[in-house]
């Protein structure tokens, strides 16, 4: 049965046909305790502004708090943090200038409903690139991974240290007192001119804290990425912000516990995951996998994905044995923030663009460690043996016959 992609969201289907009484229980079984949404009248507000331009630009946007329990030695360390998701605006076909010229108004005006709400941190979605010009973003990047050509794409990649994206980031950082999550294909200029996937992380004062680098790469499906980058070679960093400990996690490596976890050992308080994938291929993993690793690493973690649907001017096959085609698939945003207690936000629209607000308390990460004791019966120790052993040529499976 072919893919329906028009389903605005799980959760509009859930309220279209469940009562109003029954829904706040499946709901609360689905999400996890209930979050308070944020609305003009809640404890904390969406800016009139905020609310005024999503409706006049026709973007989603949703808010949600994340409280944590009163302690009387340390106060609430309250953090705002925003998630964006967008789609294309021209075909593939149309110039890199028209491209970016295109979006820029409309995430333009995300960007600026995001600013007005008091937003401490702000990441994007999987790769996106900017133009450098006075105060606007320009995402205007297709994924075009799955086409292994060379030009027009590689033309987006740009230094990560001195490229205009960071520039641009860095005024943009000052301007609002944002610390901003770049993600962008990077061309190390040092290193040979290699391209790699990157995230850039920059503080709320414009200084460039540092990058990381897409830790595993896809061999899947239309998921070509290979032809254009490998591995990363920066570990698993945590930067230190003015509002907490922050990693990025991107994409493919949501699918690898190992990496979510060594965020956590680092000392992650909030991670990260710009994505950019589709449905006929990870859906039912998208609601699951980074709720898991706030579960499983007693900390926050923002799941970012890109939405719409992107088709190239050359058809391109895959590992799969299908026919060659020249549609990636749709890429269905649902974009959500879950907590160290297993809540969870409601997912962004699987069909428009948006912004996800969240305004969270870090002392949650702690609490849940005490509650749980997952770092305490963590066993690194037994962990660390076997894999020695595992990495080993002669390792031999401990079967026992």
């Amino acid at each position: 049965m072919a893919e329906i992609t028009n389903i605005e969201s799980l959760e509009s289907v859930l309220e279209k046909h469940i009562p109003d009484e029954q829904l706040k229980e499946v709901k609360r079984l689905l999400f996890g305790k209930e979050l308070k949404y944020i609305t003009l009248i809640s404890k904390l507000e969406l800016c009139s502004a905020a609310v005024e331009l999503a409706q006049k630009h026709s973007f989603e946007i949703k808010g949600y708090v994340f409280d944590a329990q009163y302690e009387q030695l340390r106060i609430a360390r309250e953090v705002t943090v925003a998630i964006v998701q967008h789609s294309i605006v021209l075909p593939t076909t149309a110039a890199i200038e028209k491209q970016r010229k295109a979006i820029y108004e409309k995430i333009g005006n995300i960007v600026k409903a995001v600013a007005t709400c008091n937003t401490n941190i702000i990441c994007f979605q999987e790769c996106w690139i900017l133009c450098f010009d006075s105060i606007c973003f320009e995402p205007a990047m297709p994924f075009a991974f799955c086409t292994r050509e060379n030009l027009p794409w590689k033309e987006f990649a740009e230094s990560a240290e001195n490229g205009p994206t960071t520039a641009f980031c860095i005024q943009l950082a000052k301007m609002y007192n944002l610390v901003i999550i770049s993600p962008i294909l990077e061309r190390d200029e040092l290193h040979g001119d290699v391209i790699w996937n990157t995230a850039v992380v920059i503080s709320n004062t414009g200084k460039v804290l540092g990058k990381t680098r897409k830790n595993h790469i896809p061999r899947v499906g239309d998921f070509n990425e290979s032809t254009y980058y490998m591995e990363g070679n920066l570990g698993h960093p945590v930067f230190q912000t003015e509002f907490g400990k922050i990693a990025v996690n991107i994409c493919y490596g949501r699918h690898h516990p190992q990496n979510w976890m060594m965020y956590g050992i680092n000392g992650a308080e909030i991670v990260f995951n710009p994505s950019a994938t589709v449905s006929g291929l990870s859906e039912p993993l998208w609601p699951i996998e980074a709720r898991n690793a706030a579960i499983a690493n007693s900390y926050f973690t923002c799941a970012i994905n890109r939405v719409g649907s992107e088709t190239f001017p050359n058809e391109f096959t895959s590992g799969d044995g299908k026919p060659a085609h020249n549609t990636f698939g749709h890429f269905y945003g649902s974009s959500y923030i879950a907590a160290p207690d297993g809540s969870r936000s409601e997912g962004l629209s699987r069909v428009s663009d948006g912004v996800l607000i969240a305004k969270i308390d870090l002392n949650l990460c702690r609490q849940i460690k005490d509650i749980w004791g997952f770092r305490m019966t963590q066993r690194l120790d037994l962990y660390a043996k076997c894999l020695n052993e595992v990495v080993s040529p002669d390792f031999k499976p401990l079967l026992k016959q």
